[in-house]
């Protein structure tokens, strides 16, 4: 405020320091016409022409689509809050680079990324016995399943315990992106798996330490 006030009395200083001037008579032949010029009142200044609106892009341009629901907008936010605090999101890391990573891992080994494809949010890079693949994970109907399977689950962290607990164990033990994992993590994820996720609530602890089990209650 006392910037402002500076300001604003610095230019009434500057302002009333220069006098105004008057415009000067275009001939010396037409007399009567400059005196006429100068006894009138000074011309308004010329009006400012907008600066022409920059158009907004065309829809359909950006890479996702728009959310159906609010519903469905609420669950892709978890979605990225859970792989933000995972340890095995990528980001977006490319196909190619996801199969580099994977190569020299165990058979089993997954990561999860972004996906470049289209209307798909994310990819499962995993290592198969033929070597490191990707398989683009839809969002439909407010529910998550791997491309060529019918099989829809509500969270997308179901979805990765669903397939690492399968008897086929197509998924074994996610990628992440630091090696040494903190031990609070480990002890919640043991805790988990041991009362389970609908059992946390039950637990006689402070609601500390229940918010950080219940922030990632899965047991990957």
């Amino acid at each position: 405020m006392v910037a402002h006030n500076q300001v604003a009395a610095d230019n009434a200083i500057s302002t009333a320091a220069e006098p105004r001037r008057r415009p000067e008579p275009s001939s010396s032949s037409s007399s009567s016409s400059s005196s006429a010029s100068s006894s009138a009142a000074p011309a308004a200044p010329a009006r400012l022409r907008p600066c022409p609106a920059v158009p907004a892009p065309a829809p359909g341009e950006t890479h996702f689509r728009t959310f159906r629901s609010h519903a469905e907008y609420r669950r892709i936010t978890r979605a990225s809050a859970l792989l933000d605090a995972c340890g095995f999101y990528w980001g977006p890391l490319s196909v190619h680079g996801a199969h580099e990573r994977l190569r020299a891992e165990p058979v089993g080994t997954f990561l999860v990324r972004d996906s470049r494809q289209r209307n798909c949010f994310f990819a499962l890079s995993v290592k198969m016995a033929s070597g490191p693949t990707s398989i683009r994970v839809h969002f439909q109907a407010g529910r998550f399943h791997l491309d060529g399977s019918r099989e829809t689950f509500d969270c997308l962290f179901e979805l990765l315990e669903h397939y690492v607990a399968a008897p086929r164990r197509m998924l074994g033990a996610p990628l992440r992106q630091r090696r040494v994992r903190p031990l609070q993590e480990l002890c919640r994820q043991r805790i988990v798996a041991t009362v389970g996720r609908e059992n946390l609530a039950r637990i006689p602890l402070n609601p500390v330490l229940r918010d950080y089990l219940s922030s990632f209650p899965f047991q990957i």
